[in-house]
């Protein structure tokens, strides 16, 4: 498991005060999103419709957290495309009949994720910008990932009946050298998610809601999320384009 330090910790326990009992979730690979599940522990009746199944979801449901019982689409089963995780991970998905793994095309495609009601997807990002863009691929220039499937979720998320799109991601890059929340992306950075596929945008300092938001109110309450050592600088780069 990667290691989950205090932000990632905190980042998590703001994920899990967005996740009602009920939901079904989407949750990628790395700290973050591990973060997120241990703080679904106390959750009820959670389901899973999602690209990748890792120990923390197996770990929930053997918990009982997950039962996938309250699922609309594919109910009483765990939707993926794949695993990836631990010895036990493995063992928990062999001949499990609460498990389904599918093709991508399929799982991934948009209207199937949006049948789901209630529906969560939880992304992790890079660098996000004051109207809510996000970069989750490259910075500048630089490839360091691909998108996988997180437009798709996002994308199939907010399309469903109660459905919500989350990002989340730490303040700071570069032993917090480096803001993640910029007034702008870095030039040449790819945009993985538009600011229209975003709910919520999450840092260890708290929850910024981008739905419904005009940009003044998107970038204030990105600000508000920001490292604090970067607020007023952003505040200032803000008023220069115009945001505030």
């Amino acid at each position: 498991m990667p290691e989950i330090g205090p932000e990632e910790k905190a980042i998590g326990e703001h994920v899990a005060s967005l996740i009602h009992d009920g939901d079904t979730i989407q949750l990628g690979i790395g700290s973050i999103p591990d973060a997120a599940a241990m703080a679904f522990r106390g959750k009820k009746d959670l389901g899973v419709h999602t690209e990748m199944i890792t120990s923390s979801v197996a770990d929930l449901a053997e918990e009982g957290v997950i039962n996938n019982k309250r699922k609309s689409y594919f109910k009483d089963r765990m939707l993926g495309t794949f695993i990836f995780g631990d010895e036990k991970l493995y063992r928990f998905v062999d001949r499990n009949p609460a498990i389904q793994l599918m093709d991508s095309e399929f799982v991934n495609n948009p209207f199937e994720i949006a049948k789901n009601d209630n529906m969560v997807s939880v992304n992790t990002s890079m660098a996000v910008d004051l109207t809510g863009q996000a970069a989750s691929e490259t910075i500048g220039t630089l490839q360091y990932s691909g998108s996988g499937g997180q437009n798709d979720t996002a994308e199939g998320a907010i399309h469903a009946k109660n459905g919500r799109s989350i990002l989340a991601l730490k303040s700071t890059a570069k032993n917090g050298t480096v803001s993640a929340v910029s007034a702008c992306l870095p030039l040449g950075s790819v945009v993985t998610l538009s600011r229209n596929n975003v709910d919520y945008i999450i840092t260890e300092f708290g929850i910024a809601k981008m739905k419904g938001m005009d940009v003044s109110e998107r970038a204030q309450a990105l600000i508000a999320i920001a490292h604090p050592d970067f607020r007023e600088a952003l505040t200032a780069e803000a008023k220069k384009y115009n945001f505030l």
